[in-house]
């Protein structure tokens, strides 16, 4: 076998490490590069869902995830005043074998993949220091440049899947641009030790707060809390990463007599952004290369996740003789409509849904959540929408 008779993957993140466990598995000579010096420790994405859970287990790394992470068997939306409403995963225990979410930081699947890639597929070449600048292709090859501490090397193959993240180089290479548009407002991530279930009533795991001035949710992984606040975007990055703005929102959240203990804080852009197409001749995007969203409903990387499971699938088929060529084209027609008619559009109503500001429409919002959580029907059916089960039916239904 020569070295252009295999798939190339650029980025070792969990999207990237997903679609070469799925490869690899099959049998299928894979090599993935990574730009970092080691795994990303991307401290952004926490959640994974039950539809992602249950796509993992086919290796048995949902259970490393449940073993590293926290159980959420319920989900709340609440306000400032004590209300909220809560949703409870075991009304869809009869589509999933994991009716919870788990919280665990996503770097840890990374070292999950990464090690049974190692343990079961030593062939599976994982590169580190090697960046990606420049993508050609053929008809039957694509070649990628790669610059690494020994310069400049070319590496060949007879697919490539672009994983490489919102920023990604692969996406640029090919002259793809996502479209769609950039929220005014950073998002304030916090992370502290306390324990806000000790002073919040019947407080869930993963709860959203909808507020007119400053919504917020909480979520607890492993021993911490996460706490994400809506910025002002006006404000200088200075002032909202300082130690004075971020202790007066955490009072905000719960006034205490002491100061909170903050073991991380960061402050992003958020992005509601699709690529106009998921494929380029013999380049596939998946993940945040190919679409970005805002974390309301933690469904950027479980969507990424479910890209390359269903890429991954076809490329394994093909490669073993099991398809045509043509399924190929069967990826962008299942993956790009769930990123704009759930993942986009779910993530966009969340956010607005939290910051309503009408009286009014703030009643209509609550009476609407209280309905939905009261009937068991409906209640289902919003699990489902939120649990990400809803869009891989409907992408499996999708020729």
């Amino acid at each position: 076998m020569s070295n252009k008779d295999r798939i190339i993957i650029a980025g070792a993140g969990p999207v990237g490490l997903s679609a070469a466990y799925i490869l690899a598995e099959r049998g299928v000579p894979v090599i993935v590069l990574e730009a970092e010096d080691s795994l990303p420790q991307n401290l952004r994405a926490s959640t994974f869902h039950p539809s992602t859970l249950d796509l993992l287990s086919r290796f048995g790394a949902s259970e490393r995830l449940i073993e590293m992470g926290l159980k959420a068997p319920t989900l709340q939306y609440r306000d400032r005043s004590g209300w909220h409403v809560q949703f409870d995963f075991s009304l869809i225990k009869d589509q999933t074998q994991h009716p919870y979410r788990v919280q665990c930081e996503q770097y840890k699947v990374n070292g999950v993949l990464l090690d049974w890639l190692r343990a079961n597929s030593p062939e599976t070449e994982v590169r580190f220091s090697t960046k990606v600048v420049g993508v050609t292709q053929t008809d039957d090859q694509v070649t990628v440049t790669v610059e690494t501490s020994q310069g400049r090397e070319e590496i060949s193959g007879h697919y490539l899947l672009g994983a490489d993240g919102a920023r990604s180089a692969v996406r640029e290479n090919i002259g793809m641009i996502l479209e769609g548009f950039t929220w005014p407002e950073r998002f304030l991530v916090v992370t502290t030790p306390v324990d806000f279930s000790k002073y919040i009533d019947n407080l869930a795991s993963v709860s959203y707060f909808a507020d007119p001035d400053q919504w917020f949710f909480l979520l607890r992984v492993g021993t911490h809390w996460r706490v994400m606040f809506q910025t002002d975007p006006e404000a200088s990055a200075e002032s909202l990463l300082s130690e004075e703005n971020i202790q007066a929102n955490l009072q905000r959240v719960l006034p205490r007599d002491e100061p909170y203990q903050v073991d991380h804080r960061t402050l992003y852009g958020v992005h509601q952004r699709i690529a106009p197409s998921y494929r380029k001749g013999r380049v596939f995007l998946a993940g945040d290369a190919a679409h970005i969203n805002n974390p309301l409903g933690g469904m950027g990387m479980n969507g990424g996740i479910h890209d390359a499971f269903n890429i991954a699938d076809k490329l394994a088929r093909v490669w073993l003789g099991e398809a045509d060529e043509c399924e190929l084209d069967r990826y962008e027609r299942q993956r790009r409509p769930i990123a704009v008619e759930y993942v986009d559009k779910i993530t966009i109503q969340n956010k607005r849904d939290l910051e309503i500001k009408d009286p009014t429409e703030r009643a209509k919002y609550r009476a609407k959540m209280e309905e939905t959580a009261k009937d068991p029907e409906k209640a289902r059916e919003f699990l489902l929408r939120a649990s990400m089960i809803a869009s891989l039916q409907k992408a499996a239904g999708l020729a």
